[in-house]
């Protein structure tokens, strides 16, 4: 169903793959957008085991596209060190494929939405996470991604020293 890389000396464990998705704050989720073009939005994002959660409002093109058709990527850029006089980047990523679906049940909801605020703001008190998870709860949708595949790929270059 997925294709094989083309280059599998470059190929990243799935390890490997998780730490980057871990260590990254934000990434481009790519959806079916209108009229068959294609959609990529940056955001950010929490994993958690084989799932990715990020939140949004409520309505727009995203959730349109994903209500539409659920097949997504997802690609995170761990490191990108331009080498101009190499003419290369010294580069590492990951593509997540999968499916999307916008959480509807309050417990799920609240789940990755807390997760996503522990992320990005561990040292707030639960009582003041929990008062802005309230208060933006009406106007804030939030999106599950149930990882299908994952690859991750480096540079040659990077891959070359690892030998």
């Amino acid at each position: 169903m997925f294709r094989e890389m083309r280059r599998k000396k470059q190929a990243l464990t799935e390890e490997e793959c998780r730490d980057i998705l871990r260590q990254g704050t934000s990434g481009v989720l790519a959806v079916s957008g209108d009229d068959g073009y294609p959609y990529a939005v940056p955001l950010s994002y929490v994993p958690d085991g084989d799932k990715i959660y990020f939140h949004g409002a409520t309505n727009g093109h995203k959730l349109d596209a994903i209500r539409r058709n659920d097949k997504v990527s997802f690609c995170v850029i761990g490191q990108d060190l331009v080498v101009p006089e190499e003419y290369t980047t010294y580069f590492r990523s990951v593509i997540v494929f999968g499916r999307a679906r916008v959480l509807e049940e309050r417990e799920e909801i609240d789940h990755a939405i807390t997760m996503l605020a522990k992320r990005y703001y561990p040292e707030d008190s639960a009582e003041h996470r929990a008062e802005m998870i309230e208060r933006e709860y009406a106007a804030m949708a939030v999106i599950e991604l149930r990882i299908e595949h994952m690859t991750g790929k480096e540079a040659g270059e990077l891959a070359k020293r690892r030998r």
